[in-house]
């Protein structure tokens, strides 16, 4: 495993990252060992989670589920970068508290760390993100809770989610007043079928020396061999099955040309995103080990300038980076 530093930072992680939202919802606790010590088997080392996720209000399960995966040992917990989120409604069923629900609050952030830490049975937190930009918060005082965080040892790195281009220079411009490191990644949305980040996120990381760690690189599975898998018989909801009917003449192409190339459309869609400089390690979220061992091989496949073209020529970005994009 080639290891990369997650944007500017000193910090090595795997170009994967393993996302563990299915664990809890989709995925039993027993299945979700495996897959993690697996994904630690073969050298992925960058786990990716919230406190948010397991979707049972207040409790975070996955969070819990892979606490009780690091108590186990084995210098589990010693050998991952774990990185979970902050922001999301926390506010446990019935108990009503304003400060635990959606927010960056200088109070929620440090509420919800010891909460996470907690839960994950561990003393730090490698990477804190923030799930989503508070648009009633100061960033100076978002700034306040990680400082004191820091200082503490309970977190090492910052990292955003969701964050606008410009989010990203007043967040670090900011930091830097402060005398701290700032931002060291983004995450966002990022794949062949959505690449709005290319107009201002994308450089904005460059320029401030952010990773960026696309969430949903397979389009929640469109890119994943959706048309293939009709045919094995194995369809979607209905939701998903009107967007790979809308999507279905860019789909054939896309089948067709990774046919060609002799590999699974997953493969293809997650290699894309490597090679772009500034994404650092894009989420998989395996429900199952054959998920997780499926795609183990991308980091090694490399894309010629013509299938880079032809990609492009499929799904096509937003023209290139703003302004060029849109003006002269």
């Amino acid at each position: 495993m080639q290891y990369k530093h997650l944007g500017r930072s000193g910090l090595k992680v795997s170009p994967l990252c393993l996302g563990t939202m299915n664990f809890g919802p989709q995925t039993t606790e027993a299945d979700s060992f495996a897959i993690m010590d697996k994904a630690l088997e073969v050298g992925i080392n960058f786990f990716d989670t919230a406190d948010v996720y397991g979707w049972k209000r207040g409790e975070g399960v996955t969070e819990q589920i892979v606490g009780r995966w690091f108590a186990q040992g084995g210098g589990r917990r010693e050998r991952v970068v774990i990185a979970t989120k902050v922001f999301g409604d926390m506010d446990s069923e019935g108990t009503s508290d304003p400060n635990m629900a959606r927010g960056l609050s200088s109070r929620k952030i440090r509420m919800a760390c010891e909460n996470s830490l907690k839960r994950l049975q561990t003393d730090h937190i490698d990477l804190y993100q923030m799930h989503h930009i508070d648009r009633e918060c100061p960033i100076d005082e978002i700034w306040e809770a990680y400082e004191t965080l820091i200082r503490q040892g309970k977190v090492i790195y910052a990292g955003s989610s969701n964050f606008a281009g410009w989010d990203i220079a007043t967040a670090n411009l900011s930091a830097r007043h402060r005398n701290l490191v700032g931002l060291v990644s983004e995450q966002s949305v990022y794949h062949l079928d959505a690449r709005m980040v290319e107009l201002e996120v994308v450089p904005a990381c460059r320029h401030y020396g952010l990773g960026i760690i696309p969430w949903s690189p397979l389009g929640g599975g469109l890119l994943g061999g959706a048309l293939q898998k009709r045919k094995e018989g194995r369809r979607g909801n209905e939701g998903f099955e009107k967007r790979v009917e809308a999507k279905r003449p860019q789909l054939e192409k896309y089948e067709a040309l990774c046919k060609e190339l002799g590999e699974e459309p997953a493969n293809i869609a997650l290699a894309w995103l490597l090679n772009n400089p500034v994404v650092t390690s894009p989420i998989i979220g395996p429900r199952t080990m054959e998920q997780l061992t499926g795609v183990l091989k991308v980091p090694d496949i490399k894309l010629s300038s013509e299938t880079l073209a032809a990609l492009d020529a499929i799904w096509p970005g937003p023209g290139g980076e703003a302004p060029k994009a849109y003006a002269w």
